[in-house]
Order: structure tokens, then sequence, then C-alpha cells
């Protein structure tokens, strides 16, 4: 199996605004955002389907999610957060949490654009909420 960009990810090869990490998973924030604060859970262990993890880390990347939605919704604006499981543009398993004020947030087709110092303040946000 070819090397995922987020396994690159996971191993520091390419850049991220990551949010919240432990040793199983990894969350950032989408650099392709429907959403300001729209982030991605990943577990580090590659794997395809989100279906085909194994019931242990599929359960821990949903309770990982969980704990990253929470503080999200304390950093962004919104009503709530959606998730999406959709797993066809990154062939390793990954999680959208997106913050909703609209239906229309859930647009994939609707990318919005920040810059990197946007970025890199609602990483910090995120991150300082999920740690507390």
């Amino acid at each position: 199996m070819e090397t995922s960009l987020f396994t690159k990810i996971v191993k520091g090869e390419i850049p991220a605004y990551k949010v919240a990490e432990d040793d199983r998973y990894l969350a950032f924030l989408d650099v392709f955002p429907t959403t300001k604060g729209h982030t991605l859970v990943i577990p580090k262990q590659q794997v395809d389907y989100i279906f085909d993890l194994d019931e242990e880390v599929y359960i821990g990347l949903m309770a990982f999610a969980r704990k990253v939605a929470l503080a999200v919704e304390k950093v962004v604006p919104c009503k709530r957060i959606g998730v999406a499981v959709v797993g066809l543009e990154v062939p390793h398993a990954h999680v959208h949490l997106i913050p909703l004020n609209s239906m229309q947030d859930m647009n994939f087709a609707n990318k919005q654009k920040f810059s990197k110092e946007e970025f890199e303040e609602t990483a910090a946000k995120i991150k300082a909420a999920y740690e507390q």
C-alpha cells in the first residue's frame, strides 16, 4: 500500500495545523475546509476504509473525535459539530468534524479560504481547549 498523505503528516514529512494528538490518533485542521475549524481526525495506523479498522481502534477513534469536537465547539461559534465520513479522497480512514450553522456548511464543494495566520490561530485555540 502506498503511503497516504495523512501517514506523511503523522511521520512529520508534511506539515499540518495539529490540534490534538496521542499515541494512536491525530487531529488537524483541514486545509480545504468547508467552514472555519473544519478538523480531520485520523488513526495514526494507515487503514483505507474506516469500517476495516479493528473495533478497538474504531471505538478509540470515535472517542478521540468526540473530545476534539467538544474543543472545536468551544472555540468556533456554531450551532453544533457535524460529523462526516466520506473516505474517497485520501486512502486513510478519517472523520470530518465540521462546525455547522446551516446544512450548507456540510457541502464539500463549498471550500473556504483562510490565511496561514488564521489556520495557526484557530489550531492554537482548539488545541488549548482540547488540553483543558
